[in-house]
């Protein structure tokens, strides 16, 4: 039995979508077992002065756009992205498929916390840890079928899926959201999102993800666009580790 809100809609388990902000990033962090000392910020510009109220370094995003905004940004770049095929320990990331309906934003927070410094967050001994373990081992469909079967990271998402201010939307209803995960690991910033076919590695940098440098590797195309389409709106929440 999947959990109450949960549906399989065309075959597909489907959740309620998360949203974007830092209650709700740090809720469904302590329901997956990850160290409180990862935080989290709303970005409401990415001017100096603004960016300099929040606490750094700053080695991962979490960006959510409408589709417009989405399509703008990275319909030429989807398809010269190849079918990522790797597994094992010497991967430079960990990425995992979305094959589960509206969990765009638990597989953007699972690639932040996995990544980040080697996964140093995610609490020794927890369910988490025990996924990310068989997870490194399992090539893509078999690492995105242990997602999809996972009853814990279910709960965790539709409790953490509770929580946010809007009306919580039904499984069936069109979303039209995107998220995308930014992390920075061993002096590269990777572009991580389930939908896409594997990790996009947008180059290497020296300081963290708000310098002038990181925001044009990350988020930048995506604020141009939003500058340009009609759309219902853009979030970035920034990590603090």
């Amino acid at each position: 039995m999947f959990n109450l809100g949960v549906q399989v809609i065309n075959g597909q388990k489907t959740f309620i979508p998360l949203e974007n902000n830092p209650e709700v990033h740090t809720h469904l962090c302590k329901n997956l077992g990850v160290s409180p000392s990862l935080t989290f910020h709303d970005i409401l510009s990415t001017t100096p002065e603004m960016l300099s109220w929040i606490p750094r370094p700053v080695n991962a995003l979490i960006l959510l756009c409408d589709k417009p905004i989405y399509l703008a940004a990275r319909s030429g770049v989807e398809h010269s992205i190849p079918e990522y095929l790797g597994c094992g320990a010497d991967e430079p990331v960990l990425w995992m498929k979305q094959t589960i309906g509206h969990a765009c934003g638990l597989m953007a927070l699972l690639h932040v916390v996995v990544n980040l410094e080697n996964g140093k967050y995610v609490m020794a001994g927890s369910e988490l840890e025990k996924i990310v373990k068989l997870a490194v081992e399992l090539g893509p469909v078999e690492r995105a079928r242990l997602l999809y079967d996972s009853r814990f990271l279910e709960e965790a998402h539709m409790d953490a899926a509770s929580e946010g201010c809007s009306i919580v939307p039904l499984p069936q209803e069109e979303c039209g959201f995107h998220f995308i995960a930014f992390v920075k690991k061993d002096g590269k910033v990777w572009e991580l999102n389930g939908g896409m076919n594997g990790p996009l590695l947008r180059g290497e940098l020296e300081g963290d993800l708000l310098g002038e440098e990181g925001l044009d590797m990350t988020v930048r195309e995506f604020l141009h666009a939003a500058d340009k389409e009609v759309h219902r709106g853009m979030s970035i929440i920034a990590v603090n580790n």
